[in-house]
């Protein structure tokens, strides 16, 4: 297990990679930030928006926001809307997980703040459970139904309203490193930056849940995607996830400060739409040995906020962490005791990474603070 020279991400990430200098794919795009003329892409977006405003006639929708309600839906809601002069329907691919308050407040402030109309997609709460039981026993991959609902569902919505032009935030795979990695503002590949990627439909059919139920979780056929041109926003601007936080906090966007604070996060504005959410980041650290502590304190080294020792220092600390809450919530929804949820996730450690101490802890065996 290796660790990037510049920030504390490890090789285990699926789809990272590390150059001859030992530094991670997701440190070199940021640096390439610096060499982007910036104005010329700015103008890419201004001739899209261009190509495509007001095209249904006045006052009509003009364009789709994939959102959350988090804080980069509020800086691309900002930048369509006020920037470009659309006149953007807003999309969120909701689940039925316990929201918290914060997260109540934002997804209905993003649409106040900027004036848009607002369409809230949900799932039907059985097929969901049945899918989330699925994926966390056979993959340790709790959230995938979540995940691939608020990548695909936009796609059906924006085809239904003739709005070819689908926003979505950042290229995850290019900015923090991932499968399929390019610097591209086509979003068309999304759904194979490995958060979301395919799960064969008979193992899901297996659970009782229909075809019809899955048709919001299956991407359109290829002649109605190609009359779409979905795109990410952090092509066009220069991305960082803390700026767009402070911006965010300005037009009304809630924190979890006064609410929340999550024992294995190290910050209160990322993943702040519900309690449960959170445990499909953090079972990245029992497959891969890292989670979002991790990838919060490289954002942050990269940023400049914080130094290297710094960074792994908080990794020591909270990367091995899982908040009671997150647990207990996720468990609630979904049906398992708290017993049956350890045992599930027991059996998702990688024994490549971690043994197992006297007192029957997992320990790592390749922490980033020895190497």
């Amino acid at each position: 297990m290796k660790y990037c020279k510049k920030c504390v991400m490890p090789d285990t990430r699926p789809g990272i990679v590390f150059d001859e200098e030992g530094v991670c794919s997701a440190c070199r795009s940021y640096e390439k930030q610096k060499t982007v003329d910036w104005d010329a892409r700015y103008k890419e977006l201004e001739a899209l928006c261009d190509k495509y405003r007001g095209m249904n006639g006045p006052d009509k929708f003009d364009c789709a926001i994939a959102v959350s309600g988090g804080k980069d839906s509020h800086f691309q809601t900002y930048v369509m809307k006020e920037l470009m002069g659309m006149n953007p329907l807003l999309i969120s691919a909701l689940d039925n997980l316990q929201m918290t308050e914060a997260g109540k407040h934002n997804i209905d402030n993003i649409a106040e703040e900027f004036g848009c109309t607002m369409i809230k997609v949900r799932p039907k709460a059985k097929v969901q459970k049945k899918i989330m039981r699925l994926t966390f026993e056979n993959f340790g991959h709790p959230i995938w139904v979540c995940e691939r609902f608020t990548y695909v569902a936009p796609f059906h919505v924006a085809i239904n309203f003739n709005l070819p032009l689908l926003v979505y935030g950042e290229n995850v795979s290019y900015t923090y490193g991932g499968p399929g990695a390019e610097d591209t503002y086509s979003a068309k590949k999304q759904i194979l930056n490995g958060a979301a990627s395919d799960i064969p439909e008979d193992l899901l059919l297996s659970t009782g849940i229909t075809k019809a139920d899955l048709e919001l979780y299956t991407m359109p056929p290829v002649e109605q995607l190609e009359k779409l041109e979905p795109i990410y926003m952090s092509y066009f601007l220069p991305w960082n996830s803390h700026k767009n936080y402070l911006f965010a906090r300005s037009r009304g966007f809630h924190t979890l400060t006064h609410e929340w604070e999550a024992t294995h996060h190290i910050e209160h504005y990322n993943q702040v739409d519900s309690y449960a959410y959170s445990l499909n980041g953090w079972m990245r650290y029992p497959k891969f040995g890292h989670q979002y502590t991790t990838d919060f304190a490289s954002r942050y080294v990269r940023y400049g906020m914080i130094t290297r020792d710094e960074a792994i220092a908080l990794v020591q600390k909270h990367d091995h962490d899982l908040d009671p809450k997150t647990v207990e919530t996720f468990c609630e929804f979904v049906g398992y005791s708290e017993s049956e949820f350890w045992q599930i996730v027991e059996k998702h450690y990688n024994k490549d990474l971690f043994y197992k101490d006297d007192w029957g802890r997992w320990i790592p065996k390749y922490p980033i603070w020895k190497a």
